[in-house]
């Protein structure tokens, strides 16, 4: 994936997303950039560039996943960026950390993916690249450009591939994913149903009920993040006793907090499929993961080719040689 439009592309890591930025660089078909974290003994830390960067476009991949020190990171890099005289700066955020905080939902309280927004804006980068926002309205939070790619582009290939499409049903944990299993069961012509709950407070849910009928389906339950694994366990379990084939997840940003692994392995889902915007805390024979490294490095191409983004998640899918049509 070479470019022709500049020989200063660099693309650079940040910590939390390392392995993941590495294989990006080599698909793109440039070194990963290099750089460097020296700490302080009290965990200060400072991010340096060891090679020089002026004039260049520079992208930094780094997911902003817990703790703050990833997102800090991310900020102390841009800004290093902008003052050794980079050109342009473009964040490449695969998971963008406190998107659950998109609006006041009750009084005094703060609207933090809007705060980090402006953050990473004043710190001077020129875009954002990012993957499956929890709420779409975070682009707006933006005054820069902002490529908003979707983990559809990794599972629907994956759907196609593994299932009978008219066996198949979709399912929304609850009721703000509706949009998003609406999207796949129109795509690809079938139906989906809804888990609507309630919660008592966060990450507590207080009940759940089935919206629809999938019995003798392959369900697919779709969401953004699975955090602590309560509500997709609670939604496969309700789901196979009404009767379905088979549950699965499909969930692009796998946070798995505490013993979500563990929830997941004693529960109905078959599978888990989720992608590497975070890395895994330990592997699982019930999880299998699908990189987002080449959708990332086709992204990165055709920013600097000025090319649309439009049809990595319209209409073809080119990976590794081989063509998948959504």
């Amino acid at each position: 994936m070479g470019n022709t439009k500049t020989d200063k592309v660099f693309i650079f890591a940040g910590r939390a997303t390392e392995n993941l930025a590495r294989r990006v660089a080599d698909i793109y078909g440039i070194p990963l950039g290099n750089s460097t974290v020296f700490q302080y003994a009290d965990g200060e830390f400072q991010p340096s560039y060891e090679e020089t960067i002026r004039g260049g476009v520079v992208f930094i991949i780094q997911s902003t996943l817990p703790p703050t020190d990833n997102l800090f990171e991310l900020l102390m890099m841009v800004d290093a960026a902008r003052r050794a005289s980079a050109e342009k700066i473009i964040a490449v955020i695969p998971y963008y950390g406190f998107a659950r905080q998109d609006r006041k939902d009750k009084p005094h309280v703060p609207i933090a993916s809007k705060l980090i927004a402006n953050m990473l804006t004043v710190a001077g980068i020129d875009r954002v690249i990012c993957m499956d926002l929890h709420a779409d309205q975070i682009q707006g939070f933006f005054n820069i450009p902002v490529d908003h790619l979707y983990g559809s582009s990794l599972f629907m290939p994956y759907i196609r591939e593994k299932f009978d499409i008219d066996e198949v049903m979709f399912a929304s944990p609850d009721m703000g994913g509706s949009k998003r299993a609406g999207m796949y069961a129109k795509t690809l012509n079938n139906s989906f149903v809804i888990c609507y709950k309630h919660r008592n407070k966060p990450n507590e849910i207080g009940e759940m009920r089935l919206i629809g009928d999938v019995k003798d389906k392959h369900v697919i339950l779709l969401d953004d993040i699975i955090d602590t694994g309560s509500t997709i366990c609670k939604a496969a379990s309700i789901i196979m006793e009404n009767g379905a084939k088979s549950v699965r997840a499909m969930i692009t940003h796998p946070v798995l907090s505490g013993n979500a692994i563990e929830k997941v392995e004693n529960s109905a889902l078959e599978e888990l499929v989720t992608t590497d915007t975070i890395p895994l805390k330990r592997e699982s024979d019930k999880i299998h993961v699908l990189s987002c490294d080449w959708l990332l490095a086709e992204a990165i191409r055709r920013v600097v080719m000025y090319e649309s983004l439009d049809n990595l998640y319209e209409t073809t899918i080119h990976h590794k040689g081989v063509i998948h049509r959504l």
